[in-house]
């Protein structure tokens, strides 16, 4: 059942098609409709400090395995995608979601990325993960994300690995028991703010 009310996340989105800006790392990139990936330094790595009005906690990217989700987000963050959007899904003992500007669970930033996992990938506590349609495939990534709050949530690898909660993970596990049995959050869980750093 939890399996299942993941994948319905994402409204349909933008035409297809991949960007003509001549970005060598977009190029790399299965691009759907118009999007301008952030281009990330070699070398370094990236993290973002996500503030919300229960506190912050910081996800550190994994751009090994998922490069253009990476760029992505990253774009989107640098832009206040995410500034006042909401947890519009808590699943107690399983992921808390955001990233969907509608905080209805069906919006998106009108295009998607794709990041196929490994064959190995787990989906434990503190791993970030993007959320997609059933229909869509392996790894694809609007702006939606969840972050694991079970030791282990027994997901199969379908999902975009963003990354890791490196600092506040009792944030999340204190955002993570504000879900009701309709997976709604009990009270309003806002995304202040979503900074990038690098180190």
């Amino acid at each position: 059942m939890r399996r299942v009310l993941l994948l319905l996340l994402v409204a349909a989105l933008a035409g297809c098609g991949g960007s003509d800006s001549g970005d060598a790392q977009q190029s790399d990139c299965d691009v759907q409709g118009d999007a301008q990936l952030a281009e990330l330094e070699e070398g370094k790595t990236y993290r973002l400090v996500v503030q919300t009005n229960k506190g912050p906690f910081t996800i550190e990217l994994d751009r090994d395995t998922a490069p253009c989700t990476s760029a992505s987000f990253v774009s989107l963050a640098n832009k206040g995608f995410f500034n006042g959007t909401k947890f519009h899904r808590i699943v107690p003992g399983f992921v808390i979601q955001g990233g969907d500007p509608t905080g209805q669970g069906t919006g998106g930033p009108g295009y998607s990325t794709v990041d196929v996992p490994p064959d190995d990938a787990k989906y434990t506590k503190g791993v970030v993960a993007m959320a997609k349609t059933p229909t869509e495939p392996a790894g694809t990534s609007g702006s939606q994300f969840f972050v694991v709050t079970a030791e282990d949530s027994g997901l199969g690898p379908d999902y975009a690995v963003l990354g890791k909660v490196v600092e506040g993970l009792d944030v999340v596990e204190k955002i993570g028991k504000l879900g009701g049995p309709d997976e709604r959050p009990t009270e309003p869980v806002e995304i202040e703010t979503v900074k990038v750093e690098t180190v």
